[in-house]
């Protein structure tokens, strides 16, 4: 996927229709320090904002390959527009995430657009290991990773909000312990 390029597409065109996003996923947590490779785009969009997105999306020759109340995902049939998914925020903590996501820059500097916070993509994470076990293993290395990485920064109690909602404060305690052992 060429990642530049489509975020030169999709930003103007955020910005032309007024779209309210945030980057999440696999190259959020790049701003967040924390680099491992991705395949894909994620982006938390308003829902409200979602008729626009799709119209947008299907104008660029991408297909709507899944479609739900809560998550959109378009792919391209060329492989450098590659694969692009949207969270659909209208819930009370996704509208916070994306209230509270700022201006950072991803792809090595290159390109500025709003992020999601750390504390939030843990959360997120949380919730798709919660809602998706065969990504359990993946999603606990990665918050245990950006747990590691910004270590202190964090608003731990955010964190343990977001691993109560599910029910996994025990997990957060261990992670949170093993992060103290690091020296």
């Amino acid at each position: 996927m060429d990642f530049e390029s489509v975020f030169g597409l999709l930003l103007r065109n955020f910005e032309k229709e007024k779209i309210r996003y945030a980057l999440i996923g696999g190259l959020a947590m790049h701003a967040a320090g924390y680099v491992r490779s991705t395949a894909d785009m994620d982006f938390l969009v308003l829902k409200e904002d979602m008729p626009k997105v799709k119209k947008m999306m299907l104008g660029y020759g991408y297909e709507a390959f899944h479609e739900s109340e809560d998550v959109s995902t378009f792919v391209s049939p060329l492989k450098p527009m590659g694969r692009v998914d949207f969270l659909h925020a209208h819930r009370k903590y996704a509208l916070a995430m994306l209230q509270n996501a700022k201006e950072q820059r991803v792809l090595e500097g290159k390109v500025p657009l709003k992020v999601v916070k750390a504390e939030d993509m843990i959360g997120l994470k949380v919730q798709s290991s919660s809602n998706d076990p065969s990504r359990h293993n993946q999603d606990m290395a990665d918050i245990e990773e950006m747990i590691k990485v910004n270590k202190g920064k964090l608003n731990v109690e955010l964190l343990k909000e977001y691993f109560s909602l599910f029910g996994r404060e025990n997990e957060l305690s261990e992670i949170l312990k093993r992060a103290d052992d690091v020296k």
